[in-house]
């Protein structure tokens, strides 16, 4: 039986007879066949570099992920703000949405957030990431975001168990050989057999939570569950519900946004009116609203997909076969685009199509996902701005304010997280063009009606306020920082900023791996 079994049959079967043309030919996809290896290496070798005499074509491969700096039409690897539409690459880039540190205002993520490079730089990103707090003793998230960082990460959580999750992340940021230990070989392989295997205990759990045994999948099944091990939606879990701040998926319910939504239902802790036992990332700073932050739901969007459902993995797009040194075929350990590779990643399957003609369809899809998701995106900022005038609102409120104001927070929270799961998610739509869409069309209706609902709560005294072009009503936040917080000038260069708490001054105590002050 499929490892896949969990899937909703009905679901499966839409998406079959809606987007059929495109997977027809990988219908039926063959069981790769590997040579057995048997290297001299250590059962717990963690060097990348230890794999390159013994895999020198892979290694070669997996270089390149230094190096790439092509873009495709909506993404590529080279860093940039990632709401930056106005300054070109590297800073900004033409496409990207204004409202994001609006939207997580309040929250690390406001502080900075930038399109992923290649996987060789987690741990030097991670590092001087301002989302993790470089100027304390204390860099204010848990050791739980070493997470599929660094492939040291499976001897911690083997040396310190559980309580590893919760430890301080600072306490390990020397203990890492910034290029040597980035995201590699032994993550995904056996260093022994170069079997691929799952090293994330989390990801494990999950899967065993939905009855399967990943020891016992197919190894066209496990060239899905080696990326789904980091490419998922997760949250950093409450001690009264297991180990303090330990990665979980929350996928008991299903993969759906909704699925997902509902399972945060009774997972917190909070005793806020209206939102009793939800899980909450952090409270929205302008609208005072319990927020849930997605993260990067590849996993969860592809698996229902149309490639997901044809049992396409995610190794057969990202990862094709290709003929090096003039002979060999390898598969390519270059993680990117397979809009640059799509003779070798998508015409294996559609050879019946030309490239061209598959560029234009990926684009097709994206073009139309990325519309709706700014729509959705900015309709999120037009709630939250609502909650805030309804709640200074000083005249005569509506006899039911009190639950109107609830009701319209937790579909603000919503809608918000409906736009956040396409938005956090790296293919544009493309994984899986029926839910994304969906989901975008969902957000926009629960963030319209959060509209209405705090509207209401004024006996509509609001409304005039919320009409018109939602650039010149809250326009975008384009500069925000750790050090531009513990300025009093920038807090009061808008609206939204005069929410958030002066930061005391402070100097940087880390510079990467170096510490600067307070010694």
């Amino acid at each position: 039986m499929s490892k896949h079994r969990f899937l909703w049959p009905m679901t499966v079967l839409i998406l079959f007879t809606t987007i059929v043309w495109f997977t027809g030919g990988c219908t039926e996809i063959p069981e790769p066949e590997t040579p057995d290896y048997k290297t001299d290496l250590s059962e717990d070798e963690v060097s990348n570099n230890a794999f390159s005499e013994k895999f020198p074509l892979h290694y070669e491969s997996y270089l390149k992920n230094a190096d790439d700096t092509r873009m495709t039409e909506y993404a590529g690897s080279v860093p940039h703000d990632k709401h930056d539409t106005i300054n070109p690459l590297p800073k900004g880039y033409k496409h990207g949405q204004p409202y994001l540190k609006n939207l997580w205002m309040g929250y690390p993520f406001s502080y900075e957030y930038k399109r992923a490079r290649g996987h060789v730089y987690a741990i030097e990103d991670i590092l001087n990431i301002d989302r993790i707090n470089n100027y304390s003793e204390q860099a204010g998230l848990p050791a739980t975001c070493w997470n599929c960082k660094t492939t040291k990460l499976p001897q911690w959580h083997d040396q310190y168990g559980d309580d590893f999750w919760a430890m301080e992340f600072h306490d390990f940021r020397t203990k890492v050989d910034v290029e040597d230990h980035a995201i590699g070989c032994s993550l995904c392989h056996d260093p022994q057999t170069m079997d691929l295997r799952i090293t994330s205990a989390p990801f494990a759990e999950a899967l065993e939570r939905q009855g399967i045994d990943w020891e016992e999948a197919t190894r066209n099944e496990m060239r899905a569950y080696v990326c789904g091990q980091c490419h998922v939606e997760y949250y950093f879990g409450k001690e009264a519900f297991g180990p303090k701040e330990k990665v979980t998926f929350p996928w008991d319910n299903g993969f759906t946004p909704e699925d997902m939504y509902e399972y945060y239902k009774d997972k917190g802790d909070t005793t806020r009116d209206g939102f009793e036992g939800n899980f909450i990332d952090w409270t929205h700073a302008v609208s005072d609203t319990p927020m849930l932050k997605a993260q990067h739901p590849e996993f969860e969007t592809w698996i229902d997909g149309p490639h997901g459902a044809a049992g396409v993995a995610c190794a057969d797009c990202h990862m094709p076969y290709t003929r090096v040194d003039g002979k060999r075929k390898i598969s390519s350990h270059h993680w990117t685009s397979p809009l640059k590779t799509i003779e070798a990643s998508c015409r294996q399957c559609h050879t019946d199509k030309q490239a061209e003609y598959l560029e234009e369809r990926v684009l097709y899809t994206q073009k139309r996902t990325w519309e709706q998701l700014l729509r959705a995106q900015e309709d999120s900022v037009r709630a939250h701005e609502a909650i805030r005038l309804a709640s200074e609102y000083e005249g005569e409120r509506h006899p039911d304010y009190e639950q109107l104001m609830i009701s319209a927070r937790e579909l603000t929270r919503k809608g918000q997280w409906f736009w956040d799961i396409v938005s956090a998610e790296n293919s544009v739509g493309f994984h899986n063009p029926v839910k994304v869409l969906e989901s975008l069309s969902r957000s926009q209706s629960y963030s319209d009606e959060a509209v209405r609902l705090a509207t209401a709560a004024t006996n509509h005294a609001i409304g005039a306020q919320l009409e018109g072009d939602i650039h010149e009503i809250v326009p975008p936040i384009m500069e925000h920082s750790r050090k531009l917080q513990q300025s009093r000038e920038h807090l009061n260069s808008h609206m939204w900023l005069q929410y958030l708490p002066l930061l005391p001054e402070a100097d940087l105590v880390w510079d990467g791996q170096v510490k600067v002050s307070g010694q």
